[in-house]
């Protein structure tokens, strides 16, 4: 059955370069399916890491030249065709699955760095997947990809734990809650408090530093995919501005964007200032 997902920012949207919008169609389609799997439902943690596999499995034939078959044929044709037209490294979409899969687990993470670990395989590809698409390569525009994606996943989380706790997800770094007199636990019961508004404040802080240190990359990107670039900073932004309004009380209650945001978002994207292209980056 088709789940109803709320996206804060639009896929293949008009600003995504012709040329792009199918392989970024296919590639979406492909992590939304294989999150649903993790996510949706109601099958056991066990059953949802068997479906990965083949998941995973039918991936590999995919990317081999073999025919889609079965209920994944409308998600591993397209990208078949995606991973041709584009020559996609195939360890970035294996790379997606390996997050998926430990999400199963519901693992708790001790640090900063080990939520960094997470991101740098449930979001980062993404981003590289993207630029390779756009012919975009080199080290500083790849790290400030890793930086942009990886700030979006933190949002998200700092956004998200009205929904992520009572799945027993836990994103909140345990030194963090530590370092504001919490634990996992405690949060796991949802109580805003003045300690939880700070954690929450300083998570958020986080991944605003995150997303400014990536964000030149929107202004050195050319073209319409630089522009998307920007819009997708702007809501990322805005969406820290939706938690800091509300207190940082996120622990029962989801922000999100709306209409009233896209103006406000589309006048920040314009305002951007251009910067210099780095050493490194460069256009294939």
């Amino acid at each position: 059955m088709p789940v109803d997902h709320y996206e804060n920012f639009p896929v293949a949207s008009l600003l995504c370069p012709p040329a792009m919008r199918a392989g970024v169609t296919a590639v979406y389609h492909f992590a939304r399916t294989a999150d649903d799997i993790a996510d949706e439902g109601d099958a056991s943690a066990e059953h949802r890491r068997q479906q990965l596999q083949h998941y995973r499995l039918a991936l590999l034939a995919s990317a081999d030249g073999q025919p889609p078959a079965g209920d994944w044929a409308p998600v591993f044709g397209p990208l078949a065709r995606a991973i041709t037209m584009h020559q996609l490294p195939l360890g970035l979409l294996t790379d997606l699955l390996d997050a998926f899969t430990q999400d199963t687990h519901n693992p708790r993470y001790e640090d900063r760095a080990q939520l960094l670990d997470y991101c740098r395989r449930s979001a980062n590809p993404v981003g590289r997947l993207m630029l390779h698409m756009a012919g975009v390569h080199g080290a500083q525009a790849l790290a400030q990809s890793d930086a942009i994606c990886s700030a979006l996943q933190l949002i998200n989380f700092w956004q998200d734990p009205s929904v992520d706790l009572p799945r027993g997800r836990h994103y909140v770094p345990q030194a963090d809650a530590r370092h504001h007199g919490l634990t996992l636990d405690q949060l796991a019961q949802q109580p805003d408090s003045p300690a939880s508004e700070a954690l929450l404040r300083a998570l958020c802080q986080w991944a605003g530093a995150l997303m400014a240190e990536g964000a030149p990359l929107a202004c050195q990107v050319p073209g319409r995919l630089g522009w998307e670039l920007r819009l997708v900073v702007q809501g990322g932004l805005r969406i820290l501005e939706r938690i800091s309004a509300m207190h940082y009380r996120t622990l029962r209650q989801r922000p999100k964007l709306g209409p009233t945001d896209l103006p406000v978002m589309a006048w920040r994207a314009l305002r951007m200032r251009p910067a210099r292209p780095t050493p490194g980056f460069r256009l294939a």
